[in-house]
């Protein structure tokens, strides 16, 4: 299993943030020009990011769906997968929340806390990677 930086306890920086992420992350250049995403479609973007995750990280896919609490662990992963499905994809924070069984302002705190997390050069790098993967498993895809 790759390493997964410990529980932080920083906030989010600034809640009041409209949706996106503060910093140096780019937007794909195709998200502001598509449509919104079905349900069905906003559905199986997500559940292929999980199952990437799941791949990755060597967390059950099962765990990273569940609607209750998770360890730490699997709780990072799906944070990661959050901040990618966001940041890579285009998605906003409210579809991501949906297609991940979670409220959008636990996406936002999810971004936030990755992004600052993202100061570790080691964190950094498995949050490169997954973000490499995403982007290469949706190349020839649009998303929204």
């Amino acid at each position: 299993m790759m390493p997964v930086l410990s529980n932080s306890t920083k906030p989010p920086q600034d809640a009041a943030e409209p949706e996106g992420v503060s910093g140096d992350t780019e937007r794909p250049a195709f998200a502001g020009r598509l449509s919104p995403v079905t349900e069905e479609r906003l559905g199986d973007v997500c559940e292929c990011v999980i199952d990437i995750l799941a791949a990755l990280f060597n967390v059950s896919g099962r765990e990273l769906r569940e609607a209750r609490r998770s360890s730490t662990s699997v709780t990072r992963v799906r944070q990661i997968g959050m901040y990618v499905a966001h940041v890579v994809l285009g998605l906003n924070m409210t579809e991501v929340g949906r297609g991940f069984g979670r409220d959008r302002t636990t996406v936002q705190y999810a971004c936030h806390l990755i992004e600052d997390m993202r100061d570790d050069e080691e964190f950094d790098r498995i949050v490169l990677m997954t973000e490499r993967i995403t982007s290469a498993a949706f190349r020839n895809m649009e998303v929204r």
